[in-house]
């Protein structure tokens, strides 16, 4: 059997002889391959063959290949690593990126749905206030106040149209905006169009004549419209700096036309349902049920300041006549011809009422017993110069009888004053019809009845 061994040890070892004993290299240890070949014979071991080989040099080449490989393999695994760092760390970097992208999105959105909130909010406040307001001032002083927090990047203002719909009134305006006195329709291209108009928008555009005078900020003029009816405009304007937040907030001043067209169209019903309620449908003036409770209101004022209060009675003499000789249409035109010039006659907190028929009471506060006297002949005299045109004829002459009351000596009470100047009222048609009388004292109205000299009379006439 061959046996083969890996060995440190010295050259004389090797060799047998010690020649070198005085060189350095002779006490150098060496790497040998020894080969031990044992030889028998007839099955008898008779000795053994060994066979040295110095593999020092061999064993260096290798030593020295073998760290080459290894540290090629160090680097090379070295740079695997590097790369697999830089591999994971980009990857990590795309990852970090995507997440803050992701989350940036998210804050976006969360914002997004903040801000909606936020405006949703807005205009649900804002319509409950508006749909509690009890005035179409007190209504845009709302407006003004909740559009500067809805739409902070916006100037605006609010017009309405005029009862005679030839012109709209400003109302209000907010963030610095400013609105005219009053517009024409014709001037604003969001009425005459019928819709939404928005400068800027377009590559050609025309500006509106109540937005002059003009700086080139986009602005928005939503016609506000109200059962079918345009009612008003809602002129909004970029302040300097918004214009892109101005034309992405469209849809929210959209809203907020909607909410304020609604509010309108509800003050105006409630208004009307009011008037309704409080004025005679034939002639306009306040019903009975509104003179009562203002001559309430006046007394108690009365009681409190000391302020003077009188009250007048009005009665159209031989009115049945009207009626029985040219029909009840000539009468219902004489009934609206005595109230205008009464409503006309009526000054400041004075209040002109139909009570029936063909009764009328006026409410002056603030005149004292002498001033109301006068004011009571002036709308004789005024009642009298009417002319009244029934077909192609004119209707006769029409004249009243007047009785006048003063607080409080005739009384403290409505009724009690009420009672007195209907007592002068016919005090006076027993005297003639067609003159004045104050409430207990005959006398001074046979005065103030047989007057010849000219009064002038409301609305500029005059009668001798």
């Amino acid at each position: 059997m061959v046996h083969y061994i890996q060995e440190v040890v010295p050259l004389s070892e090797i060799d047998g002889l010690d020649l070198h004993t005085g060189n350095i290299l002779n006490a150098t240890q060496h790497h040998v391959a020894e080969v031990f070949m044992p030889v028998a014979k007839n099955g008898r071991f008779i000795g053994a063959i060994e066979f040295f080989t110095d593999i020092s040099d061999l064993r260096t080449t290798f030593i020295t290949r073998l760290r080459i490989s290894l540290t090629v393999l160090s680097g090379i695994a070295l740079l695997a690593l590097v790369a697999v760092s830089f591999a994971s760390y980009r990857a990590n970097r795309l990852q970090l990126r995507a997440l803050q992208k992701q989350s940036a999105k998210e804050r976006d959105l969360m914002e997004d749905q903040l801000r909606l909130a936020r405006e949703v909010r807005l205009l649900g406040e804002l319509n409950e206030w508006l749909q509690s307001s009890r005035s179409l001032d007190e209504l845009f002083d709302m407006v003004s106040r909740f559009m500067t927090h809805i739409l902070p990047e916006a100037e605006g203002s609010v017009y309405v149209y005029s009862n005679s719909r030839d012109v709209l009134d400003g109302c209000a305006s907010w963030n610095g905006g400013t609105h005219k006195a009053h517009i024409h329709p014709e001037g604003c291209w969001g009425l005459r169009r019928g819709r939404t108009y928005e400068y800027g928008a377009s590559e050609i555009d025309f500006v509106c004549e109540h937005a002059e005078p003009h700086d080139e900020r986009p602005y928005f003029c939503f016609p506000i419209l109200a059962h079918g009816e345009t009612v008003g405009l809602l002129h909004l304007r970029a302040l300097e700096g918004t214009d892109e937040a101005f034309h992405t907030s469209k849809k929210l001043a959209q809203l907020s036309a909607e909410q304020i067209s609604m509010a309108i169209a509800n003050v105006r019903m409630r208004d009307q349902l009011h008037d309704q309620s409080v004025r005679d449908p034939l002639t306009g003036l306040f019903n009975r049920r509104h003179m009562l409770e203002t001559l309430r209101k006046s007394i108690n004022r009365s009681q409190q300041t000391g302020a003077p209060l009188s009250l007048i009675a009005v009665d159209v003499d031989h009115f049945r006549k009207f009626n029985d000789t040219h029909g009840h249409d000539a009468g219902d035109m004489v009934l609206r011809a005595v109230g205008a010039a009464l409503e006309q006659g009526c000054d400041r907190d004075e209040v002109a009422c139909r009570i029936g028929g063909e009764e009328f009471m006026l409410i002056l506060p603030d005149n004292t017993s002498d001033d109301a006297v006068t004011r009571a002949e002036q709308l004789r005299q005024a009642v009298e110069a009417v002319s009244v045109r029934y077909g192609e004829k004119s209707l006769p002459r029409i004249t009243i009888s007047v009785g006048v009351s003063h607080y409080p000596a005739h009384g403290t009470m409505p009724q009690d004053l009420m009672r007195a100047a209907d007592d002068a009222l016919y005090a006076a048609k027993d005297k003639g019809r067609n003159q004045v009388q104050v409430a207990g004292s005959g006398s001074d109205s046979q005065q103030i009845s047989q007057l010849k000299k000219p009064v002038k009379a409301i609305g500029g006439k005059s009668t001798a």
